[in-house]
């Protein structure tokens, strides 16, 4: 007979359910700081995106918020009544910073600060309200700098582009000019797993750090006989490729992060479903594939790109062949 329990819930509800309760049973007390993503980390064992998914979750609820200064703080709301001597059972600093003063209030720490959100948290997470929050400003004063969330990500995006400049004149040859600049975004990828998802490419920003790496891709291709279309449309398909690539960096850490299961211990879970799909003779051709997906994004994305250039070095190498004769 199948079981009548419900499954149990995935660790990150399980471990904020646990600081709730030393919040609302007055273990730790308004204005003490929460344990950070990092103490949740290690404290139980668990990835930082897991950690991470926690403080969002307690936030969410009201519990505890941002301070400037003094990180996640518990708001006091929920805190039982005559409970405020309890014993906080982790070991959570309690000291505040009451005299330190907020950064600035300027379109670079509010860049800076939504950047830090969307960093830890997703580019979600990132609002006015949030962003306000963690200034320690009121909402409308962050309009003086960006007009609405729209510019806020664009403003990010570009941002993030700017942390990385292209080289000049680069390296000999447009092949390995080509391959700096599609691992440089890779990089930028990993380091902000929301950049892929705050690009457009049918509606593209007018950035300037963006259109910088373009500029500098169309350069890597000028004088090799192809259009201006053609080198256009190759800039804009290196870029997608990445970012391709990119999205499903994020697509995995979002999963991580609300399971709780690296990508390694799904496909624990999944071995014997796919062994049943697999074994019954329908797909002989999977069957003989040692993994059935590509866990290592890094291989799969290097393996893209060489694929990539492969083809745009034909078209090269036949335009050479043609003279004057362009696509």
């Amino acid at each position: 007979m199948p079981s009548s329990q419900p499954p149990p819930a995935p660790p990150y509800r399980q471990i904020a359910e646990e600081i709730r309760s030393w919040i609302t049973t007055g273990a730790l007390r308004p204005g003490d700081r929460a344990p950070s993503v990092r103490q949740i980390a290690q404290r139980w064992g668990v990835a930082i995106a897991t950690a991470t998914r926690v403080t969002a979750v307690l936030r969410d609820e009201g519990l505890v918020e941002s301070r400037v200064g003094s990180g996640t703080v518990v708001t006091g709301r929920g805190v039982r009544a005559g409970t405020a001597g309890a014993v906080a059972p982790a070991p959570v600093a309690a000291a505040r910073r009451p005299g330190v003063a907020p950064p600035p209030l300027n379109r670079r720490n509010v860049l800076r600060t939504a950047i830090a959100i969307a960093d830890v948290e997703g580019i979600d997470a990132v609002s006015m309200r949030r962003l306000a929050s963690e200034l320690g400003v009121g909402p409308m004063s962050l309009y003086r700098h960006v007009a609405n969330k729209d510019e806020l990500v664009r403003l990010m995006a570009d941002q993030a582009f700017g942390e990385v400049e292209p080289p000049e004149p680069g390296p000999p040859g447009w092949r390995a000019k080509l391959e700096l600049s599609a691992r440089e975004q890779w990089r930028l990828c990993h380091r902000h797993l929301w950049l892929a998802r705050a690009v457009s490419f049918t509606r593209p920003s007018m950035a300037p750090a963006m259109m910088a790496h373009t500029e500098w891709v169309l350069r890597a291709l000028d004088g090799l006989g192809l259009s201006e279309v053609t080198r256009f449309h190759e800039a804009v398909t290196l870029h997608s490729l990445v970012l391709g690539f990119g999205a499903s960096l994020a697509d995995e850490a979002e999963a991580e992060q609300s399971t709780g299961v690296t990508l390694d211990g799904w496909w624990r879970a999944e071995r014997p479903r796919s062994e049943e799909v697999l074994g019954d003779g329908r797909f002989p051709l999977l069957a003989q594939v040692p993994r059935l997906t590509p866990s290592d994004l890094e291989e799969l994305f290097e393996y893209g790109l060489a694929r990539h250039l492969d083809g745009l070095a034909v078209l090269v190498e036949r335009q050479a062949g043609h003279g004057d004769a362009r696509p």
